[in-house]
C-alpha cells in the first residue's frame, strides 16, 4: 500500500503531538515478507528512524490483526529479560492512515527468513543463533505475565481446545474452496489434545523469521507478537520444532536452517528441556497442530493476497494457496507419526 502527501502529512503530525521526533516528512517503505500485519520502515530526512505496523487493507477477520494488542505486549515486555522494540506509540485515529497503527524503534539485526537468509549468515554464529532461540523462548515461558499487566491477554486453561475451535472458526470464515482434511484434521486433533502441563505467555509464531539477529548469533529483539496469547507453553515449541529444516528437507515453510552449524531439531529439544527442566513427551502432538495451524493461517493468507489487500510484495497468490495444502498434509503425516 502507497500513501499519499496528506496521509505522510497526517503521520507527521500525530508523531509530532506523540513526541516522537522525525527530522522533515517521513517516507514509508514497505517491507517484504511479512504475511499478517502489514510493516513499514519509517525514514525521514536523517534516514532510517522506525517501524510502523498496521493491519492489511482489507480481509481482516474480528479479532486477527489487532495491532493494539501487539503494541500492549511489547510494551508490557519492556521491562523483563524478552528483547523487543521499544514502543513509541499507538494511533487508533483511523482517519491519519485508513486504519490504527503503532511506531516502534528501529532494531539493529537479521531476520533469517528463508533459505538464501540462513546461507548467507556466518557460519561461526549458526550455533549460536540456535542456541539463543531456545534461550529467549524458555525468557518469553518465564514471563510473570501478571507482574507485567499481561494477566488478562487471554484464557489459560483449555488452550489446546480453544485454539482448535479458534483456526477451525477463523478457516471457515476465510476459505472460499472445499479442503476436507483441514476439517478431517482438527477433528482427529481434538480427540487427543494432550494434557497442559504448562501455562504461560505463547507468542504463537516463534521462530527464526521473528527475531533480528545479531552477525554473532544474539537476538536483539522478538517480532510480530500479533498471534500472542496465555496458554500452554509447549505450543511454541511445538511451533519452532515443526517449522525448523534440516538438510535435505523441503522448504515447507521459508526456513533458514538447512544449512551446517545449525542445530537439528533434537538438539532444540535437548537445550530446551536442559533449560526448562520440562517433560516434552508430548511434543509430537504439538508439532502436527502447529502444521494444521498453519494450513489454516497460510489459506488466509492466499485469500489476502488473491484479493490484492497485502501490498505489493512480490508473492505469488496461486503458490500461497498450493501451500496450505502441502501443510495441510503434512500435519496429517505428523499426526500419523503419534502412534
Amino acid at each position: 500500500m502507497e500513501f499519499d502527501t496528506s496521509a505522510t502529512a497526517g503521520l507527521a503530525a500525530w508523531c509530532a503531538g506523540t513526541g516522537i521526533a522525525l527530522d522533515g516528512p517521513p517516507r514509508l517503505t514497505l517491507i517484504a515478507g511479512g504475511r499478517s500485519n502489514l510493516t513499514y520502515r519509517v525514514a525521514d530526512g536523517t534516514g532510517d528512524r522506525y517501524v510502523l505496523r498496521r493491519p492489511p487493507t482489507g480481509g481482516v477477520l474480528q479479532s486477527a490483526h489487532d495491532v493494539g494488542r501487539e503494541y500492549r505486549i511489547i510494551t508490557g515486555l519492556a521491562t523483563t529479560d524478552v528483547p523487543v522494540p521499544v514502543a513509541h506509540g499507538l494511533c487508533t485515529d483511523e482517519t491519519v492512515l485508513g486504519a490504527p497503527f503503532y511506531v516502534m524503534s528501529l532494531v539493529p539485526g537479521t531476520v533469517l527468513a528463508g533459505d538464501e537468509d540462513g546461507a548467507g549468515y556466518p557460519v561461526p554464529a549458526r550455533r549460536g543463533a540456535s542456541t539463543d532461540l531456545v534461550r529467549v523462548l524458555t525468557a518469553v515461558q518465564r514471563v510473570d505475565v501478571d507482574a507485567v499487566g499481561l494477566g488478562d491477554l487471554g484464557r489459560r486453561d483449555d488452550y489446546g481446545a480453544r485454539q482448535l475451535r479458534r483456526w477451525l472458526r477463523q478457516f471457515r470464515l476465510t476459505t472460499r474452496r472445499g479442503l476436507p482434511l483441514v476439517e478431517e484434521l482438527h477433528d482427529q486433533l481434538a480427540r487427543t489434545i494432550p494434557p497442559q502441563r504448562f501455562t504461560g505467555l505463547v507468542h504463537g509464531d516463534f521462530r527464526p523469521g521473528n527475531v533480528l539477529l545479531s552477525p554473532e548469533g544474539r537476538i536483539n529483539a522478538v517480532l510480530d507478537w500479533e498471534l500472542a496469547t496465555l496458554g500452554d507453553t509447549l505450543a511454541d515449541l511445538g511451533w519452532l520444532v515443526a517449522t525448523w529444516r534440516q538438510p535435505g528437507e523441503a522448504e515447507l515453510l521459508e526456513s533458514p536452517t538447512a544449512h551446517p552449524g545449525f542445530a537439528s531439531r533434537e538438539e532444540l529439544v535437548a537445550a530446551y528441556q536442559a533449560g526448562t527442566g520440562r517433560d516434552v513427551s508430548d511434543l509430537p502432538w504439538y508439532q502436527a497442530f502447529a502444521l494444521w495451524r498453519l494450513a489454516c493461517i497460510f489459506e488466509g493468507i492466499f485469500v489476502r493476497y488473491s484479493a490484492g489487500v497485502m501490498g505489493d510484495d512480490g508473492v505469488d497468490p496461486a503458490a500461497e494457496g498450493e501451500r496450505v495444502v502441502r501443510f495441510a498434509e503434512a500435519a496429517r503425516d505428523a499426526f500419523a507419526r503419534l502412534g
